[in-house]
């Protein structure tokens, strides 16, 4: 087992090096597909080993090598991120995600394994641009809806949940289409409200109102911080996309247990 997961900490961080990649380039609009890495400092061209996801920055001392300016942590952060994620897909999400039916029983980790990955880029792009590409939003949406939609078909999700899931799609992206025209984008983006989308269809009914609770109640808390650490001046933006997916990944893996709790406070 150590052996395992070791290597999907070893392919998840390789993962995560085309996803700081993609991030990067995205952010640029520049072609992610195309082109050798290089220095985002004196733009040259990086060789193989000073592409190794962490070991490279490590080796390197966090600079680069011709020009010695600091390497961004965000990039041995996001291979991190990714490592761990793939080793906790193993471990805990394989089976806690997992159906016993064919072909679900490896349909089902999959399509969550996809969604973190986009969760990962629409966080980073989201915190470093302020911005949620719209390619994303609807790459998660069709894969979400056709997701569901299998499960519904297979007999697997109950119809009342499939069409809860549909109306939370769709009444949070007009409930946060609503505070940006109340608030005239200061509070959120048009982004936020294309974004809730998919995340209606993949969370559903009520976890969909707990993520977005806690994405307002952690939101709330992170601005404070920056406000004392002055770190951000009342009245600027902070993106919103990042405290959404800490409040779905939350949602996700806790939200009976919270539901219960909070219910039985009432």
């Amino acid at each position: 087992m150590i052996v395992m997961m070791l290597f999907l900490f070893a392919f998840g961080s390789a993962i995560g090096s085309f996803l700081n990649v993609v991030i990067y380039r995205m952010t640029r609009g520049e072609s992610f597909v195309y082109g050798r890495s290089y220095c985002d400092h004196c733009k040259r061209q990086l060789a193989w080993y000073e592409n190794i996801p962490l070991l490279s920055f490590l080796a390197l001392r966090g600079r680069c090598r011709t020009c010695h300016k600091r390497i961004d942590a965000s990039y041995p952060l996001i291979e991190a991120i990714t490592g761990v994620m793939f080793v906790w897909w193993y471990l805990i999400g394989f089976t806690f995600f997992q159906l016993a039916r064919a072909p679900f029983t490896y349909l089902q980790p999959a399509f969550w394994l996809v969604v973190g990955i986009i969760f990962i880029l629409v966080f980073f792009i989201d915190l470093f641009k302020y911005v949620i590409p719209d390619v994303l939003v609807v790459v998660l949406s069709v894969l979400a809806l056709m997701y569901r939609s299998a499960l519904l078909i297979a007999g697997i999700f109950q119809p009342y949940d499939y069409w809860m899931a549909i109306a939370s799609a769709f009444g949070f992206s007009l409930l946060f289409y609503a505070l940006v025209r109340i608030t005239k984008g200061r509070g959120m983006g048009l982004g936020d409200v294309k974004f809730m989308f998919p995340l209606g269809l993949i969370l559903g009914f009520p976890q969909t109102i707990l993520a977005v609770y806690l994405a307002f109640i952690i939101g709330a808390v992170v601005a404070v911080a920056l406000l004392v650490a002055r770190k951000k001046k009342f009245g600027q933006v902070v993106p919103f996309a990042p405290f959404l997916i800490l409040g779905s990944v939350l949602s996700l893996i806790w939200g009976e247990p919270l539901l219960s709790w909070y219910f039985g406070l009432l």
